[in-house]
């Protein structure tokens, strides 16, 4: 790999940065300490940082002249986990660990920042430094976007680091790299009675498990086999008792799509699903779909941006990432402008790949990943606004 000089330099800077994080994990729109111990770095840069940007989010603005506006977005917080790891630098605060890599998306982004402050040449533009708060589930990209985050932004570019994927390959593509992830309840209300006597009842158990049977037609019959899409029940609750049939029953799951047409396309097919199962069973079903956030979709000259950084970091295996159904809401700011989100591979063993999944109590990374987004970010701005 080759790493930028600028970020070697620093490279114990980074990763004390990351574990100090990793130590001291705060959840969505709880990231107070996180937020000020970025703020006063970027102050120990010679910045002068905006606080409490969406919340609890923190920006900071490097002009080095007339020319385009960069956003660079790490995000900040962290899940409800307790972590096992047994890491020194394990997570101290109870039932909340940065299980996701959070961590080092904020380390990678003070390390840019830090190198980029010490530049001796100059750039034609100006760079800004986005820590974001409450990436898991709470949208705080929103937030951001509606406290001015992407004023006067040309174009914007996140990473994750990616378990997924050996350290030395980074994911790279224009398009959908991360799906719509959308919520739904359903509730079904039947007739209750005793087990031994069903006539003059109806059973939720009975519909419930039609229904979920019946869902699963949608991504079997209803869409593209090659646009991928999900629906999964995650959760049933219903009964009371082995010999009583149960008047009521509900289902939680998720549905996913690459594409706002899937998206809209599984939302109407569920409902009419719905429909027809409650007209069936006589029943009836409630359904109430939350949308959450929105796929996100690379933009092309943005995505080739990268695809040249990274391959002077990495050579070859600059390229396709490990796709995933999983969802960020850094696809609300590609909604708004255009950029690329991409991975970063940090999966701490090479031959097993899956041993430390996102969101797993055990979770780490192999810390020189923690070198390779900050070169890319410089190799990027290099190539876009260098003299």
């Amino acid at each position: 790999m080759n790493i930028r000089k600028e970020i070697k330099e620093i490279e114990k800077m980074i990763i004390d940065w990351r574990r100090d994080f990793h130590q001291f994990p705060e959840l969505s729109f709880q990231e107070h300490r996180t937020g000020d111990v970025i703020a006063d770095e970027l102050r120990s840069m010679g910045l002068e940082p905006k606080v409490k940007v969406g919340k609890t989010g923190v920006t900071a603005d490097l002009k080095f002249g007339n020319g385009p506006v960069i956003g660079l977005r790490a995000d900040m917080d962290a899940l409800p986990i307790q972590e096992t790891s047994g890491l020194p630098f394990s997570s101290q605060n109870d039932g909340v660990m940065h299980a996701c890599g959070h961590d080092g998306h904020m380390a990678m982004l003070l390390g840019a920042a830090k190198a980029l402050t010490q530049k001796d040449n100059q750039y034609n533009g100006t760079v800004r430094f986005i820590f974001q708060p409450a990436e898991e589930g709470e949208g705080g990209a929103r937030y951001m976007i509606e406290d001015g985050c992407l004023e006067g932004i040309d174009e914007i570019y996140g990473i994750h680091v990616w378990n997924y994927q050996p350290v030395g390959e980074v994911g790279v593509k224009d398009g959908p790299v991360l799906a719509a992830a959308d919520m739904f309840d359903i509730k079904i209300k039947g007739i209750g009675g005793h087990g031994a006597a069903p006539q003059g009842t109806v059973d939720s158990v009975v519909v419930a498990s039609y229904l979920v049977q019946a869902l699963q037609t949608i991504v079997s019959r209803n869409t593209n086999p090659l646009e991928s899409t999900v629906i999964s029940i995650g959760k049933i609750n219903g009964g009371n008792n082995f010999n009583i049939i149960a008047d009521e029953v509900s289902l939680s799951g998720t549905a996913r799509a690459y594409s706002e047409e899937n998206r809209n396309l599984i939302k109407t097919r569920m409902e009419e699903i719905i429909k027809g199962v409650e007209k069936t069973y006589n029943a009836n079903i409630t359904f109430d779909y939350k949308d959450g956030y929105p796929p996100t979709i690379n933009h092309v000259g943005p995505t080739q941006k990268v695809l040249k950084a990274a391959e002077k970091v990495v050579g070859d295996k600059a390229g396709m990432p490990y796709l995933s159904m999983g969802g960020e809401d850094f696809a609300y700011y590609l909604k708004e402008k255009p950029g690329c989100f991409f991975f970063v591979g940090s999966a701490p063993n090479e031959q097993e790949l899956f041993e430390t999944p996102h969101h797993c109590s055990h979770f780490t990374m192999d810390e020189r990943a923690l070198l390779v987004g900050p070169s890319i970010y410089l190799n990027l701005l290099d190539n876009i606004m260098g003299t």
